[in-house]
């Protein structure tokens, strides 16, 4: 790690090389990630609290000015914008690896020090998501009108919104499942990262459709339990993930932020 300090930017290459991973590894991650809520309960699940309150916001305002539909894209989304909302839970991760006491005022100075950064990925998801919520809306057009409709016109409709669903989230998981802890921990811009993941993702497609199976999963047990599962399920997902990119992604050959020095 040392010879990458003094490497030049322009040197490093375009993409980091990812491991090929074994079948149980997602498993891995959630035994790693529950580690890490049990050495850091304090900070873990105080960030999770702070994730159910936003989303209580967030839920109430869409109720109030948007209505049922828009409420229930917004919810539907929340796989979009549920990377960046754990990149604080990435650097509690990052703290205990290092051998630090995690403090939650350390993750908001290492999020306000690659603002940049996420600020740009987070414009990426969310115009995905603004993509995502419109089609939703327009999803509706195949909900049956008629209230003797047949069953197999509401299965039409859900077979569709599954389908659409699915490839939103199929891209926005190719696009997150490395790069954000990537960004946080290593001096790398977002296009690098994000080209990263979704080559760690391609070549490791059974052990990706696995990981995101299983989020997607923890993602409806907190839903089932009105987000209040959300203040332990979030900081597992995000321990996990920050889990799933050390053992996945070889990114040796990016310095740790701080490291370079520009010429």
């Amino acid at each position: 790690m040392s010879s990458a300090g003094n490497q030049n930017l322009d040197e490093l290459p375009f993409v980091a090389p990812c491991n090929i991973l074994d079948f149980a590894a997602p498993v891995r991650w959630l035994r790693l990630g529950w580690l890490d809520i049990k050495r850091a309960p304090k900070q873990s699940l105080t960030y999770g609290s702070i994730i159910v309150a936003l989303s209580y916001g967030v839920s109430l305002m869409v109720w109030l000015y948007g209505g049922l539909g828009l409420l229930a894209s917004i919810l539907s989304g929340f796989v979009f914008l549920g990377p960046v909302l754990a990149i604080g839970l990435y650097s509690i991760s990052c703290q205990i690896q290092e051998g630090l006491e995690p403090k939650l005022g350390y993750c908001f100075r290492e999020g306000k020090r690659h603002l940049s950064n996420e600020l740009v990925f987070a414009v990426i998801l969310s115009v995905v998501f603004l993509i995502w919520a419109r089609a939703a809306s327009m999803i509706h057009i195949f909900y049956p009108s008629d209230v003797s409709a047949d069953w197999t016109q509401f299965i039409v409709f859900l077979l569709v919104g599954t389908l659409v669903g699915a490839v939103f989230s199929a891209i926005i998981f190719c696009f997150s499942a490395f790069s954000l802890p990537m960004i946080m921990d290593k001096k790398v811009d977002v296009i690098t990262a994000v080209i990263t993941s979704i080559n760690a993702v391609l070549r490791n497609r059974t052990v990706s459709v696995l990981w995101a199976l299983m989020i997607l999963f923890i993602v409806a047990i907190g839903f089932v339990t009105a987000f209040i599962g959300f203040i332990v399920l979030m900081p597992l997902v995000g321990h996990a993930t920050w889990h799933a990119y050390q053992e996945t992604i070889d990114a040796d050959a990016w310095p740790k932020h701080g490291e370079i020095k520009d010429d």
